[in-house]
C-alpha cells in the first residue's frame, strides 16, 4: 500500500499545484487591464523596432502575449533546469543523492497489486499508446478548429521528443538501477522516455484542447496534464527501471520540446490566443508616423 499511496499522492499533489499556478496566472493576466493596456502602449511606442520584430513572429493579432511569455519562460527554464540536473548526475549531488533511496523505497514496498497497478499505468507512457492517441486527438482537434496544423504540430512535439530523447540517451549511457527491476525496459537510463514522451504529449494534449474553452477549463486540463506526467514518472522509479533524476530530467527535456514546439507554430498556425490588438495599434501609428 505505501507504494501505491506514494504513487497516487505525489500525482494528486502535483495536479493541485498547477491547478493552483494557472487560476492565479490568469487571474493576474485578467487583472487592471486599462492599466495594462496603457502601459503595454507605451512600451510599444517607445520600442516600435522590436515589437515589429516580435509581431512578424507572434502574430500579436491572433496569439495571447501571456500564453507565449510563459511557454517562452517555460523554454528558458527547463532547458537551463535540465542541464542542472545532468550536472548532478555527473557529479552525483543534488536530486541525484536521492537517486538509490528511491529504488529501494520501490523494491522494498513492491507487492504483487502494486507492482501489477504499476505495470499498467505505466503503457500510457509507452509509444505503443502515446502514438495512437496523439493520431486520435490530432484529427478530432483538426476537425474541431479545421486546421491541419494542428496534425503537424502533434506529430512534431511527439515524434521530435522520441528523437531527442534516446540521441541523449546514446551520448550520456547512464546504467539503469541495479536492484529490483519489475517491468521490461530497453536502452540507457537517462532520461527516461517516458517521463519525456508524457511530459510533452499530455502537455500538447492540454494546449490544443483548451483553445476556444474557459479559463476554468484550460486549468483542468493542465492539471491533468501535470498530474497524468507525474504519475508515469512514479511507475518508472516505483518499478525499479529508473533513477529519480531520470525522471525528473526527461520531464524538464518533454516540457522544453514542446515549448520551444509551440513557438514554432506560433498563434497563427495553431490559433490558440486571443487577439492582443493594443502593442499592434500602438506599432501601426509609430509606422504611420515614421513613414511621413
Amino acid at each position: 500500500m505505501a507504494v501505491l499511496i506514494v504513487f497516487l499522492g505525489a500525482s494528486v499533489l502535483a495536479a493541485g499545484v498547477a491547478w493552483g499556478v494557472a487560476t492565479t496566472w490568469w487571474r493576474w493576466d485578467t487583472a487592471a487591464p486599462s492599466v495594462a493596456n496603457d502601459t503595454i502602449a507605451v512600451h510599444a511606442r517607445r520600442h516600435y523596432r522590436f515589437v515589429r520584430w516580435a509581431s512578424a513572429r507572434f502574430d500579436p493579432e491572433v496569439a495571447t502575449g501571456s500564453v507565449l511569455a510563459l511557454i517562452a519562460a517555460v523554454t528558458v527554464v527547463g532547458g537551463s533546469a535540465f542541464g542542472i540536473v545532468l550536472a548532478m548526475v555527473r557529479a552525483h549531488r543534488g536530486f541525484a543523492d536521492f537517486d538509490t533511496s528511491m529504488a529501494r523505497f520501490g523494491a522494498s514496498h513492491a507487492t504483487p497489486l502494486s507492482t501489477h497497478v504499476l505495470r499498467v499505468v505505466t503503457q500510457v507512457g509507452g509509444a505503443y499508446v502515446l502514438v495512437p492517441l496523439a493520431v486520435v486527438v490530432g484529427a478530432w482537434e483538426a476537425r474541431r478548429v479545421r486546421s491541419w496544423a494542428t496534425v503537424w504540430f502533434l506529430g512534431i512535439v511527439v515524434g521530435g521528443q522520441y528523437a531527442l530523447a534516446d540521441a541523449i540517451k546514446a551520448i550520456v549511457d547512464r546504467s539503469r538501477p541495479d536492484i529490483l527491476r519489475l517491468t521490461g525496459f530497453s536502452g540507457p537510463s537517462f532520461p527516461s522516455g517516458h517521463a519525456t514522451a508524457s511530459a510533452a504529449t499530455f502537455a500538447a494534449f492540454a494546449l490544443l484542447a483548451g483553445r476556444g474553452r474557459s479559463h476554468r477549463t484550460k486549468a483542468l486540463l493542465l492539471a491533468a496534464a501535470v498530474g497524468g506526467t507525474v504519475l508515469i514518472c512514479a511507475t518508472r522509479v516505483l518499478l525499479g527501471v529508473h533513477w529519480l533524476t531520470d525522471v525528473i530530467a526527461g520531464v524538464l527535456l518533454g516540457w522544453t520540446w514542446f515549448a520551444v514546439t509551440s513557438i514554432a507554430f506560433g498563434g497563427r498556425r495553431l490559433r490558440f490566443g486571443a487577439p492582443a490588438v493594443v502593442a499592434e495599434r500602438a506599432t501601426d501609428t509609430t509606422r504611420r508616423r515614421a513613414a511621413a
